[in-house]
């Protein structure tokens, strides 16, 4: 009987079931990472287990996971100095009040600060220190005895074989694999022969018990605590007298990694306000940042609050853990469709069989290219655990192996391309229909006369494959010298709609340089790359005879980038002659364009855009600002799309960006403004109305 989704248990045997289940999942999860349930599922079965418990006193089962570190799951014989408890959870913003309001009322007094900080999704460890060495690495366990894992001394990036003190002490952290660390850990695994590693956790997990393996997988420390060993002398010991901010900093001062350094550093709040603050803070960043976490532990910060709080046998009654919604799930893998994009390429898609991640419904997933496929050992009915983090696109870590049951099916790849039948360009890994863009004629030009593109309004899909079965349209430049003749002897084409289409195909004629750059439809760029690259080079000339050297000065493009955009342009350099000889323009207005490298103008160039890009200096309204758009536009700008909106931003020198961070400059904050504007008033960010933001960028909006 599997209750993982229950969240009421109904009976006694469903109580004994659940925890069972939940035993062994514990076992497993603090074992190798290996769990059979998500951290979001044994949740659930851990809340549904409590709630039975409370009402059911008398039938509590010697081996619930209630009040057990580590689920009840006994690991290691090494003992902790002091007991190395697991945290309590609240997942909402009222049972996080209602928590405060209990530890305040055991220590009968308000907490002084709060310490707010990540909880990393990592494995907790205790390292000691005898005189400034690295003598011993121990993992949690059951809470009062761990597992000797000293062996992974020297491997794990932050967590140094000395500090810079010969200082006696025990480190307490998270070790975790980031997502570089992660692919890399993978590929390895692969490349000799192993299943990949279903997520990072698992990862981390399985790389520090490792001894003998062939291959070296890096990983990362990051402490959340310390505190002195016997014998560790008057410096050690004044660690229980410090608020627990002050222990991280002299942590960090021995020369152990802390999350100081990252976009989510713990910080402090007087209030419950501003701890809510930090949370959103902390909680917002998550998609962006390169290590996963699961929630935001909320600590009281001063020694004398936490001794106040006292200790219950399971957790600490002065720290807590703010849980975050799931973003990484396990489902079944029901099939692959491979689609065609509209440069030829051919995407995999995965079809999965539908689960709820981070509050919404997935049902499909990305799976990159074939050789990914391949790399991660997928195939069909794999339980797979599928990733989700803020808005991105849901992507398939890895199989969860050690669940197949020999039924799963190889994935069959294509032997032709899906759209068309052509053959298929497999040089690289990403394949490609060998006809290109001509594979996806329609796609092509529709996205090229999209809004954000050349905005040609009247020019809908439905249109293309009329002037493509017509034999009027075979790429984008074709548009540029249709004749009214052609289209009224189509069906459907009035003389009004006609002249409709020719008038807003004249009107594309003199969009700027970064609308037609959008349209080609570059890969590897997008609507902000184009808006770069075209104020960087001010002239489609420039653009083609740019090599990657030139493109790497693009903020935003790196060697890898530069060499596919430069290959790009050249295939598409017939397309770009065509619509040059069709008097499409090729300009960026108010774009200045680069001298020749090595120049000495260009030497005063790269310092005045040093300057710029430090303090201003380009004398433009907006000059070295990072200005958000938020809520409806209204006034002049009304009418104005999200990407007009961030084309005037740059024009008028400032970056245009999606989402609010201490690095944000401005916001501009239209109607029904939301999230982004609560979070810009929480950090003190600037905020003006559609009319203020108008009148500072003045004459640009002509």
């Amino acid at each position: 009987m599997t209750t993982n989704s229950a969240g009421v248990l109904a009976d006694t045997a469903s109580y004994a079931a659940a925890v069972e289940e939940a035993t062994q999942a514990a076992a497993a999860y603090y074992a190798t990472g290996e769990s059979t349930l998500d951290d979001d599922a044994y949740d659930r079965l851990a809340r549904g287990i409590a709630a039975y418990e409370a009402e059911h006193p008398q039938e509590v089962l010697a081996a619930s996971p209630t009040g057990k570190v580590a689920g009840g799951a006994a690991i290691g014989d090494v003992p902790h100095t002091v007991p190395m408890l697991s945290l309590d959870n609240v997942f909402s913003a009222e049972q996080f009040v209602t928590w405060t309001a209990s530890v305040e009322r055991r220590i009968g007094r308000p907490v002084a600060a709060w310490s707010v900080e990540p909880k990393l999704d990592g494995l907790a460890v205790a390292a000691r220190y005898q005189r400034g060495r690295l003598d011993r690495l121990i993992t949690r366990g059951d809470g009062t005895a761990g597992e000797d894992v000293s062996h992974a001394i020297g491997t794990v990036l932050g967590l140094p074989e000395r500090l810079n003190e010969p200082a006696t002490l025990e480190v307490r952290g998270e070790i975790l694999m980031t997502d570089e660390q992660f692919d890399a850990a993978n590929a390895a695994r692969t490349a000799h022969g192993a299943a990949p590693f279903a997520n990072p956790r698992n990862g981390a997990a399985g790389t520090l018990r490792a001894k003998d393996r062939p291959y070296r997988v890096e990983m990362t420390f990051f402490a959340y605590g310390a505190l002195p060993l016997p014998d560790s002398g008057a410096s050690a010991e004044a660690l229980t007298t410090l608020p627990h901010s002050e222990v991280l900093r002299h942590v960090a001062g021995l020369g152990v990694h802390t999350a100081a350094d990252t976009a989510v550093a713990p910080r402090t709040a007087g209030t419950v306000e501003e701890v809510q603050t930090g949370v959103e803070d902390i909680a917002g960043q998550r998609a962006t940042l390169p290590f996963g976490i699961d929630g935001i532990v909320i600590k009281a910060d001063l020694a004398a609050d936490q001794r106040d709080a006292g200790t219950g046998t399971r957790a600490p009654r002065w720290a807590i853990a703010y849980k975050l919604p799931a973003v990484e799930k396990v489902t079944r893998l029901l099939g692959v469709e491979w689609n065609v994009g509209r440069t030829g390429i051919i995407a995999p898609r995965a079809v999965l069989e539908p689960v709820e991640i981070d509050g919404s419904t997935v049902g499909y997933a990305t799976l990159h290219n074939p050789a990914d496929i391949t790399r991660r050992d997928l195939r069909l009915g794999d339980q797979v655990m599928v990733y989700k983090a803020g808005d991105i696109i849901p992507r398939i870590e890895a199989p969860v192996a050690h669940l197949r049951t020999g039924e799963e099916r190889p994935i069959e790849f294509p032997q032709s391309c899906p759209q068309c039948g052509s053959e298929i360009d497999t040089s690289e890994q990403r394949w490609r229909c060998v006809r290109g863009r001509d594979c996806r004629l329609v796609a092509s030009v529709s996205y090229a006369a999209g809004r954000d593109q050349l905005d040609i309004e009247g020019l809908g899909a439905t249109r293309v494959v009329q002037l493509a079965d017509a034999g009027l349209v075979a790429d984008l430049a074709d548009l540029f010298t249709l004749e009214r003749e052609q289209l009224l002897g189509l069906e459907r084409m009035g003389e009004t709609s006609t002249d409709n289409l020719l008038a807003a195909v004249e009107t594309a004629r003199s969009r700027p340089l970064s609308r037609v750059f959008c349209a080609l439809g570059v890969r590897g760029t997008g609507r902000s790359m184009s808006r770069r690259i075209a104020r960087h080079f001010a002239t489609m000339d420039r653009i083609v005879a740019a090599d990657t050297e030139a493109l790497q000065r693009v903020d935003g493009i790196g060697k890898e980038k530069a060499a596919a955009v430069v290959a790009e342009l050249a295939e598409l350099a017939p397309l770009i002659a065509k619509l040059v000889a069709a008097g499409v323009n090729m300009t960026e207005p108010g774009a200045t364009p680069p001298p020749d490298p090595g120049t000495e103008a260009d030497e005063e160039r790269a310092g005045a855009e040093g300057v710029s890009e430090g303090a201003g200096g380009t004398g433009l309204p907006l000059d070295a600002m990072t200005v958000v758009v938020t809520g409806a536009m209204t006034g002049v700008l009304e009418k104005l799309s999200r990407n007009e909106m961030n084309e005037l931003i740059e024009r008028a020198g400032g970056k245009a960006s999606s989402s609010v961070s201490k690095r944000t400059s401005l916001l501009v904050a239209g109607e029904k403004a939301g999230s982004k504007r609560t979070k810009a008033e929480g950090l003190g960010v600037r905020i003006a109305t559609p009319d203020e933001f108008a009148e500072l960028i003045g004459s640009f909006l002509g």
